[in-house]
């Protein structure tokens, strides 16, 4: 099947979405507006890992690609693949035994993290062990792919991509026997902090260190929290540098002329 595909619009479709702060951005400089998302209902809390974004791409049949944010890295049954921050190693094994999909495409979105694929690595290790956790998983129609590259972008930025909802999610990784993401909690709507300093609160609260660590070397200090609901129609992320940056400006004494 992989030979009769176009490979860059694969890639296209295939890629991961970008995820909006939970405060706006400011364009100025860069640091955070008292702009939050707005959320309804339950809201689940993950945590953000630090590492590199990697796809598992599966077909029905078994063949599959595996892929960095940005390209794709190995094809099943490659004698030479892209090594780029170790991506293709880490998620290998794991792809060789994931159920093909009956139909269509299958994306598994994975943090590989730890190594020296970060500046962040020695949070998460003090030995260089690599780890991956699921964090996402989308279905994708095989006749996607015959749209030109620019109308694919526009469709997966605009939700195209059939991602699978909280409980989906969840009993796919149990079967699977694949670690997703932590868990951190379930909150309403309604709980969540509206200012930037009482967020930086909250983010304190619930995950004041990382859950996936992977070795008593480890520094232990988490990026942030991944906000959604539970069909994942509204995420957000937070992370901690970001609050931190933003309220020392307010701190930080003007100069003088």
């Amino acid at each position: 099947m992989l030979r009769a595909i176009d490979l860059a619009a694969l890639n296209t479709a295939t890629k991961y979405p970008s995820i909006p702060t939970y405060h706006g951005l400011d364009p100025k400089n860069g640091g955070l507006i008292e702009d939050a998302a707005a959320f309804d209902g339950d809201v689940y809390l993950t945590e953000k890992v630090d590492g590199t974004n990697g796809r598992i791409v599966s077909f029905p049949g078994g063949d599959y690609v595996l892929g960095s944010r940005e390209e794709l890295l190995y094809a099943r049954g490659d004698l030479i693949g892209n090594p780029a921050l170790g991506i293709a190693d880490a998620l290998r094994p794991l792809a060789d035994r994931v159920t093909p999909p009956t139909s269509g495409i299958r994306v598994l979105y994975l943090e590989v993290y730890g190594g020296k694929v970060t500046a962040a690595s020695r949070e998460y290790t003090g030995s260089r062990t690599v780890g991956y956790r699921l964090f996402d998983a989308a279905d994708i129609p095989l006749d996607v792919l015959e749209q030109p590259r620019a109308r694919i972008s526009s469709w997966r930025e605009d939700g195209g991509q059939q991602f699978l909802d909280e409980g989906e999610l969840t009993r796919s990784a149990t079967a699977e026997g694949i670690e997703l993401v932590p868990r951190l909690a379930t909150v309403r709507a309604g709980d969540l902090p509206n200012g930037i300093a009482e967020m930086q609160t909250f983010l304190a609260g619930h995950l004041p260190t990382s859950r996936v660590t992977l070795d008593e070397g480890a520094g232990g200090h988490p990026e942030g929290i991944v906000l959604r609901n539970s069909d994942r129609s509204v995420i957000a992320k937070a992370r901690f540098q970001d609050y931190r940056r933003t309220l020392g400006r307010r701190t930080r004494p003007a100069r003088g002329r």
